[in-house]
């Protein structure tokens, strides 16, 4: 590489620059099926596991984030890619890398390695796309052979096989009660020939909940006697998947980066079987109207019962506990739904229409529609602005400790969590995004927990839009935007196509440019590049202590990763191009690309005595810069 490519990965000058600026922590967001493949053991879909997801993690680790905010790892469908649909509590297959199988000597060959060429090579090279159907149905024959050849080795005595099944039994062990229950299901949905719980007879259709032990015990007996393979080899499988996030989450701490799970709020259709008991009877979970999505999103997820006591309380906790003991930290998608869930009528025959007049879980104590609520209320009716919608931030007026106490109960249980493995509230990203409800303000501020500043999102012409990193507090977090965002490249030809480059290049000349506002604002509606670059460097010179960027906003992608409410072949398939390490540097020397030592030179020139204490530094960050600016004499490359 020459000098200006090179210069992209000087991770010590860009750790330098983040520390100059009081940035704490510089985070990658990417989902498992967006990590780069490389020819050798792509399936159609990324891994963090996989030969490039462990490069990839080292790209990262060189570029000089300190992050990766991964999103939830559950076990989704064939047919459903999202991963915010999957399971709480037992870990996608499509993340097992197949390569240590058939060649990792721990592993015993459980894989032939003829297997695993045949299958890389009906993939295909890997390319820019996830390929979730053709990948789930590759991984299925993995599995398949894994298993069938892990039970003929320990049938012969095999000294490796042996020892993995005593790992095996181990883990059973460990996680009895989610692994019996999820392997439980994979066996009835055999059974009934891939079908929806839904559809299954009694007591299938709810077994772990039946109310008559002898009938439940023998069914379970019939189903190991009948299902036991499918059992063994979704235990098998579910140990192999955490293993190697085990040593992914080693690979990521020895390059200095931490792992950050994601907690999605909902509850998958696997989770929900058999748990009818701890769950809110006739309403499910959903968006309520908003300025992201006006018409509101009825997502139909199924919501733990506040009132099932001991056992809801029980679920959640082990589920909160294992990602705990997972990760170094979480995300907490939609924290609206642990503190004022928005629920709408479950039997609807319309559900846009049912979530639209929806309500708050805990703040109607007294609305004609929703009589049921009454019951979980946590205000009184005095306590009801009625002037505003019910789903408006300020429907709830004010409120007293105590009754900030009461809506807090779910995420102080979750921070006593964290309490006890040593950690504070630094170990949660809370996903606050358009609206804030007052009693989810409250809570926050309780903890001393900040919210997302999506910056693409901003109006720059609105002092009070809180999108504005102007209005970021330290322990919130900035972004140019998440995975339900057009990427920055997207952004930027929108906004040059309604005539908002200008303003937006006024807004972050008043952020970055001293006293040369209006020869910089020109300079960045000159060339939108020079404005993504902008708009990355406005996040470092915020008050907040925590820089998060999504994978297509860093690379350059215009392609969206997921548009929120729809249903697309193209929806959570964006992966990293597998040509990343080479291209990238190119590109960010260019400018097609966000450039970080190009970013925080900007930034640190905003402030003139900063930039002449750092000035160095600045030289140093320079090299690695696709656009130089200089009050009076503008530098480009």
């Amino acid at each position: 590489m020459d000098d200006t490519t090179d210069a992209v990965f000087d991770r010590d000058a860009v750790r330098e620059g983040l520390a100059a600026l009081g940035v704490d922590r510089l985070t990658l967001a990417i989902h498992d099926a967006s990590f780069p493949g490389a020819a050798r053991d792509d399936l159609g879909r990324g891994s963090p596991a996989s030969i490039g997801g462990r490069r990839f993690l080292e790209l990262v680790a060189a570029l000089g984030f300190d992050s990766v905010q991964l999103g939830p790892q559950g076990q989704t469908s064939r047919v459903n890619p999202s991963p915010y649909d999957g399971t709480w509590f037992s870990r996608s297959a499509l993340s097992i890398a197949p390569w240590p199988l058939a060649h990792a000597p721990r592993w015993g060959g459980l894989l032939e390695p003829a297997t695993l060429e045949a299958l890389v090579a009906r993939a295909g090279p890997p390319g820019d796309r996830a390929h979730h159907g053709a990948a789930f149905d590759a991984m299925e024959r993995v599995l398949t052979e894994v298993h069938r050849r892990f039970v003929a080795a320990r049938a012969r005595g095999d000294a490796a096989a042996r020892a993995l099944e005593e790992e095996r039994r181990a883990f059973v062990e460990a996680h009895g009660d989610w692994l019996a229950h999820d392997a439980l299901h994979a066996a009835l949905e055999v059974e009934h020939g891939g079908r929806s719980w839904r559809s299954w007879p009694w007591p299938d259709r709810e077994l772990p909940a039946v109310d008559a032990p002898a009938v439940a015990d023998a069914r379970r007996r019939s189903l190991r006697r009948a299902r036991g393979d499918v059992i063994e080899r979704y235990e098998l499988t579910q140990l192999l998947a955490h293993r190697q996030h085990a040593e992914v989450r080693a690979h990521a701490r020895e390059r200095g980066l931490a792992l950050f799970g994601d907690v999605q709020i909902g509850l998958s259709h696997v989770d929900e079987w058999g748990r009818a008991p701890v769950l809110l009877d006739g309403y499910r979970l959903g968006a309520p109207p908003s300025r992201t999505n006006p018409a509101g999103q009825p997502w139909g997820y199924a919501l733990v019962d506040p009132a099932a006591g001991a056992p809801a309380r029980r679920l959640v906790e082990a589920r909160l506990a294992k990602l705990l003991d997972a990760y170094d930290a979480l995300r907490i998608d939609h924290p609206h739904g642990m503190v004022c869930p928005w629920v709408y009528d479950a039997h609807a025959a319309d559900p846009v229409a049912a979530v639209q007049a929806g309500a708050r879980l805990f703040s109607s104590p007294d609305l004609p529609d929703h009589p049921a609520l009454a019951a979980y209320a946590r205000v009184g009716p005095a306590q009801l602005d009625r002037s505003v919608p019910r789903y408006d931030e300020h429907w709830v007026r004010a409120l007293t400790d105590a009754q900030v106490a009461r809506y807090a109960e779910a995420m102080d249980a979750l921070l006593a969590q964290c309490r006890a493995r040593g950690r504070g509230a630094d170990a949660l990203v809370v996903e606050v995004l358009s609206t804030c409800p007052r009693p989810l303000a409250e809570v926050l501020a309780r903890h001393g927990l900040g919210r997302f500043r999506v910056t693409s999102k901003a109006k720059p012409d609105d002092p009070s839009d809180g999108y504005r990193t102007d209005r970021a507090r330290p322990e919130d977090w900035v972004m140019l935007g998440t995975h339900d965002t057009p990427p920055i490249w997207r952004r930027l030809r929108d906004w040059r196509a309604d005539g908002a480059l200008e303003a937006r290049a006024d807004y972050l000349a008043r952020r970055l440019a001293g006293d040369d506002r209006e020869a910089f604002a020109a300079w960045l509606a000159a060339d939108p590049r020079r404005l993504a670059l902008a708009e990355l460097a406005d996040l470092f010179v915020s008050d907040a202590r925590s820089v998060m960027i999504f994978f297509a906003d860093l690379f350059g992608r215009e392609a969206i990763y997921n548009r929120p409410g729809t249903v697309r072949d193209d929806n959570w398939t964006l992966r990293v191009r597998p040509d990343v390490a080479t291209r990238y540097p190119r590109d960010a020397a260019r400018g097609r690309a966000l450039s970080l030592p190009g970013a925080l030179a900007l930034a640190l020139r905003a402030d003139p005595a900063r930039a002449a204490r750092h000035a160095a530094l600045i030289a140093r960050l320079e090299r690695g810069a696709p656009f130089r600016w200089r009050a009076g004499d503008q530098e480009t490359r």
